[in-house]
């Protein structure tokens, strides 16, 4: 798969964005950091470009009032298949205008019924705390939906994860034969704040402390995550926001308009991957905030001897042969690693992946090593890794 290209095209989203003018399961180990010497400064271009329409501060308020917004103006157009969903005729509206209607058993059942879900819990910002995920059920799709309007701020409590989608759990109902690639169900969250989601207690399905997807298509829009956490140590779990399997033919996950962390007290931690994580996955990310969110496994992947492992990607983990990673007026600062990857850890084992940053900036990461080409991004050094108009220092 190529790297995703931004054509010249006119969108308008809705009024959260705005228009723009122009322009398979499983793991498996890196086989170990390579030697190559660590580049250094600022490759092709001096940041963040106009790239046509500006992503839109929605600034949801659902948690504190001090939280960072939802994204980053890094001025990159939106395809058509990352835009924001039509919710003005949902199948199960979560409330009945009040706050003390909007309990977790209702979105936890309005998860299970599918559809499109919004929330009417009052005019102010509410947080609804689970005490358990919220669960995709695979045949009440194909399209599901969840939009706070801004307004919901879902809590895992410090103690649960919050939302997991698998088409290969039974227990979710299979509903076709090859379950690792279907195409549906197609879930989006949108509008939406996911906060101390906590997956540790997980042992059959690890890492992804607010959301945990396998399977059919996933995307998020203008949504943020904050202090998410999952398993501190392991090679190759993560994914403090967000741990995604096994999307249908390969296509991307979506990530528009949305913040993982953004400051010091609101960043996500896992052994790796502290804001994304995945296997054998391919991402789309635009102008979205990655910062303050942290790697704090021990020993890399696969684990050096004596240790547990993990420590790598402090932003972003993707790991498998055909992937790519693309990110378009993004920021990526401020993370920090114990092993490799100080803003990406980007390993694709059969050395046919690569990754395409535009308009983007990725500066001041922590830690790590194994830099062949590039600062701050660790990968095979036959990883093409193509920078335009972006600085990474």
């Amino acid at each position: 798969m190529k790297p995703s290209s931004h054509a010249a095209m006119v969108l308008c989203l809705t009024s959260l964005i705005g228009c723009g003018d122009s322009e398979s399961s499983g793991g498996s180990g890196d086989g170990g950091p390579g030697s190559g010497s660590t580049g250094s400064g600022t490759t092709g271009g001096s940041g963040p470009g106009s790239g046509g329409g500006g992503a839109v501060d929605v600034t949801p308020t659902g948690w504190r009032d001090n939280a960072p917004a939802a994204g980053y103006a890094g001025g990159c157009l939106v395809p058509p298949e990352a835009q924001l969903e039509d919710v003005s005729l949902p199948d199960t509206v979560v409330g009945d205008g009040s706050a003390a209607s909007c309990t977790a058993d209702a979105f936890i059942d309005a998860v299970a019924g599918g559809g499109t879900i919004t929330f009417d819990c009052g005019p102010d910002p509410l947080t609804i705390t689970l005490d358990r995920p919220a669960k995709v059920v695979n045949d009440t799709g194909p399209e599901i939906v969840i939009d706070g309007g801004g307004l919901v701020t879902l809590s895992g409590g410090g103690n649960s994860r919050i939302l997991y989608m698998n088409t290969c759990d039974p227990d979710q109902i299979w509903t076709t034969p090859e379950c690792q690639n279907q195409d549906h169900p197609r879930l989006t969250v949108q509008n939406l704040t996911f906060i101390d989601g906590n997956s540790t207690g997980e042992d059959e399905y690890d890492g992804g402390g607010a959301i945990w997807v396998r399977g059919g298509r996933f995307k998020i829009i203008n949504s943020r995550f904050f202090n998410n956490t999952c398993v501190d140590t392991g090679p190759d779990v993560g994914g403090a926001g967000v741990r995604v399997f096994s999307q249908y033919d390969a296509q991307p996950v979506h990530v528009v308009n949305s913040t993982f962390g953004g400051g010091p007290e609101f960043g996500n931690v896992c052994s790796n991957g502290g804001a994304l994580s995945s296997i054998q996955v391919s991402w789309n990310i635009i102008n979205s905030l990655l910062s303050y969110n942290r790697a704090i496994g021990n020993g890399g992947n696969p684990a050096e001897p004596g240790t547990p492992g993990g420590g790598s990607g402090g932003a972003i983990y993707n790991d498998g042969n055909t992937m790519t990673l693309s990110l378009c007026g993004s920021l990526v600062e401020y993370n920090e690693v114990s092993a490799f990857g100080s803003a990406i850890f980007f390993v694709s084992n059969d050395k046919t992946g690569d990754v395409a940053i535009s308009d983007s900036v990725i500066t001041n990461n922590i830690g790590g090593s194994w830099y062949p080409t590039v600062p701050q991004i660790s990968g095979h050094a036959e990883t093409p890794i193509v920078l335009t108009n972006s600085t990474v220092e």
